[in-house]
């Protein structure tokens, strides 16, 4: 394994929104930031350098974009604009952390097999949507088929509207996001595996109360059927469930699933720091900035977001590590 000499003053690791955004503003402080993007994978649905927005077809609701952009779009502008202030971009994991308690640099191992030493950290990895695992489910959802696990990122576009959709899951979050496609679908049921819902009474009184909610008990998703349409992309038309209780398989005819079983941080490779995180897994910032309980380890998007998972405020979450960061290298006469 080799070791790089240098010490950078900032290493950013991932590549969505709050990733990109960090490198904008440290590029811009001549802070050098070096970009550790990722590389692709299934854990177990699609992980994509540059985040969750890989996944999404359109987005309407950034500023900036009043006709609305492609994900994977958005996303390579983000990087041509870091990349435009000399960010330097670098297509590997960062696959283990050894973060300083002293004061002196933190040491960074690469999935390419080499190490190096960056005095400042931005953690940007995210979070990745719980999926139900179907094969299917994944060639819709990477396609634009009209599967999501974001039903406020993509719930407002035109193929939902007016359309019969299905919300997978039983919580806050899947009753949530229910709620908000009543506003837009013509009917939503919700599929859940029991016979009552995890979710807050409050919640499931909001959804249950509008005219065009329903919920279909004891069932899981077990297929999503799709049909190509004029353009020859495959569209799903309906999901096929199976009833937990007698194992009886029905057909629900829809135009889109949106799949709301939760998200898991991508923490995974520091689970052997002492980074201090929530009780949902999520790095746990201090007050209103970026600052983790270790010193020159900074956090923003949503690896440190488990409520709101918009690009919008993990692209401000990213601003906000990029100059909190440039201020703790300046106090420590590091810039």
């Amino acid at each position: 394994m080799s070791t790089e000499s240098t010490i950078h003053k900032v290493v950013i690791i991932g590549s969505g929104p709050s990733g990109w955004t960090a490198a904008i503003y440290a590029a811009r402080a001549n802070l050098d930031p070096v970009v550790y993007v990722g590389v692709p994978k299934q854990d177990p649905g699609p992980v994509l350098p540059g985040g969750q927005l890989m996944l999404t077809t359109d987005v309407e609701n950034y500023p900036g974009f009043p006709d609305g952009i492609a994900g994977p779009e958005m996303m390579m502008k983000f990087e041509q604009q870091a990349r435009r202030f000399g960010t330097e971009v670098i297509g590997e994991d960062i696959t283990k952390c050894e973060f300083s308690s002293d004061g002196s640099p933190h040491t960074l191992h690469t999935s390419g097999g080499t190490t190096i030493q960056a005095h400042a950290v931005i953690i940007s990895t995210g979070a990745t949507a719980n999926w139900i695992g179907l094969e299917s489910e994944m060639k819709l959802a990477t396609s634009g088929g009209g599967v999501s696990a974001c039903a406020v990122c993509d719930g407002a576009l035109p193929m939902f509207r007016d359309q019969h959709v299905a919300v997978v899951g039983g919580g806050d979050s899947a009753m949530e996001e229910a709620t908000f496609l009543t506003k837009f679908a013509s009917k939503v049921s919700v599929i859940h595996r029991r016979d009552e819902l995890r979710a807050s009474k409050v919640m499931q009184e909001r959804f249950l109360a509008k005219e065009n909610a329903e919920v279909l008990w004891n069932k899981t998703v077990i297929d999503c059927l799709s049909t190509p349409d004029e353009h020859g992309n495959e569209k799903i038309h309906a999901v096929r469930l199976k009833d937990t209780v007698t194992g009886e398989e029905s057909e629900l005819s829809v135009k889109g699933l949106f799949v709301a079983i939760g998200h898991s941080p991508a923490t995974k490779f520091l689970q052997d720091t002492d980074l201090e995180f929530d009780d949902k897994g999520y790095i746990d910032l201090k007050n209103r900035s970026s600052k983790t309980n270790i010193e020159g380890v900074f956090a923003a998007g949503d690896v440190a977001d488990s409520v709101y998972r918009q690009a919008i405020t993990a692209s401000g979450m990213g601003c906000t590590a990029a100059l909190d960061a440039e201020h703790w290298l300046g106090s420590k006469d590091l810039i």
